[in-house]
């Protein structure tokens, strides 16, 4: 019933970005001086994205441990699943690469901005840090506390994975009210940045008014070309990558399951968020013939790992900011970017929003210079967010499955019987099993 709530309210959010990209193109045509001169409002609504991002990577970092600490006493489906995790979001990052830098959406448009300023300060700053030493030294903050005020996200990363190790190693009754204060933390945190989000319409107004005044409709084509390539290159991973992966390892067919799950996406389409579904998600899987003991471990893990749809975007939206404003990134240096967002982005599946958080948390640590570029994604992002939570959510729902064949605890006639509409899902079912 909450979700449903979730759900209306989120619905006025998406209408109010939708009617801001139109307003936003229509002022920059008509206006353009004027239109560019809006770009501080979709500044400012970074800044305020800007300032979550620190407490939200140290609470899903920490958090994010602590999951793996939960999927190592359950054993080998523990183990497999974070395996298989890594090697998946990995491969996402990189089908994303490729398609990035096959199609470059944001060639031949203008939204540097104030990047010059901001080159200027990476300059500096790497003068300071004079090679790989000042590098390190620099990840290592003056305090614990700073970790979160500095605006360092390596910083604050580095105390994340100590505290979330050191809480590892503390007795479970220790170890456990941290981990539960944390998650209350992290859920006024994530609040704080749902009411952030309900200032997007009016930060999309200004970067779409800003980007169309300076480039015109060509501005349009390239926010277009994005959101197809993204859209396609999802469509193509769930059919092409999960379900080839899916039907080699248990014969299931995934479009049989893209339909077992039809409810479950209206609902995540409405919310933008995949957690919106993962309580119906964990009683589909076991109903089709899942143990509980697997689903237990593997929907909530892959919640917080199992982000291919994110992985997508992060690259293909890094790639088209890049080419927006005529920056060279290499190969190396692309995949330097990615593998911090792979980290930074754990926990981060079931949040409409923690996508461009995350985003600007890779950029800032990395490519500080591209940081004004993001602005211009939150026009979107909104349209890219539910194929982003549709792909994570296919995602966890096809390894649970891969998984429960790999560890003996999957019915596979069960599946066939579900998946072919012999029986059909209720609530009271699963409960009676």
């Amino acid at each position: 019933m909450s979700a449903q709530g979730k759900k209306d309210h989120t619905h006025w959010l998406y209408i109010g970005v939708i009617v801001a990209v139109i307003l936003g193109v229509a002022f920059g045509l008509l206006f353009p001086d004027q239109g560019q001169s809006l770009k501080i409002l979709g500044t400012m609504f970074v800044g305020l994205v800007k300032m979550m991002i620190a407490p939200i990577i140290f609470c899903t970092i920490v958090l994010g441990i602590g999951h793996v600490r939960e999927a190592a006493t359950v054993g080998r489906a523990g183990g497999i699943a974070l395996v298989y995790f890594i090697v998946m979001s990995t491969f996402a990052l990189a089908v994303g690469l490729v398609v990035g830098n096959i199609i470059k959406p944001g060639t031949g448009l203008d939204i540097s901005g104030d990047g010059s300023r901001a080159r200027a300060l990476v300059d500096s700053g790497a003068a300071e840090s004079q090679g790989l030493a000042g590098f390190i030294s620099s990840i290592i903050p003056e305090t614990m506390i700073s970790s979160l005020t500095s605006g360092k996200i390596l910083q604050t990363l580095f105390i994340a994975l100590l505290v979330g190790f050191a809480l590892q190693s503390m007795p479970e009754k220790t170890a456990a009210p941290v981990l539960h204060g944390i998650e209350l933390a992290q859920g006024v945190v994530f609040k704080v940045l749902s009411m952030v989000l309900w200032v997007a319409p009016v930060g999309t107004f200004g970067a779409m008014a800003a980007v169309v005044g300076r480039n015109g409709l060509s501005a349009v084509g390239s926010l277009l070309t994005l959101m197809l390539g993204f859209y396609v290159t999802c469509v193509i991973f769930i059919v092409v990558v999960l379900g080839g992966v899916l039907w080699a390892c248990t014969r299931i067919n995934i479009l049989k399951l893209l339909r077992y799950l039809g409810r479950e996406y209206l609902l995540i389409v409405g919310t933008s968020s995949s957690e919106s579904a993962l309580p119906t998600l964990m009683q589909k899987m076991q109903f089709v013939g899942v143990q509980r003991s697997t689903v237990g471990i593997v929907v909530p893990t892959g919640y917080s790992f199992n982000l291919d749809g994110t992985a997508i975007y992060l690259t293909m939206a890094s790639i088209f900011i890049a080419d927006g404003m005529g920056i060279d990134m290499g190969i190396g240096e692309q995949i330097g970017l990615l593998v911090f967002m792979i980290v930074a982005s754990k926990g981060a599946a079931g949040v409409s929003g923690a996508g461009i958080a995350t985003l600007a948390a890779g950029l800032q640590a990395h490519r500080p210079e591209m940081l004004g570029g993001v602005d211009v994604i939150t026009g979107i992002d909104r349209f890219m967010s539910e194929a982003r939570s549709l792909t994570n959510f296919t995602g966890n729902a096809v390894a649970t499955l891969l998984v429960a064949r790999w560890t003996g605890t999957l019915d596979r006639d069960r599946a066939r019987q579900v998946l072919d509409r012999e029986v059909t899902f209720t609530p009271e079912a699963v409960g009676a099993a």
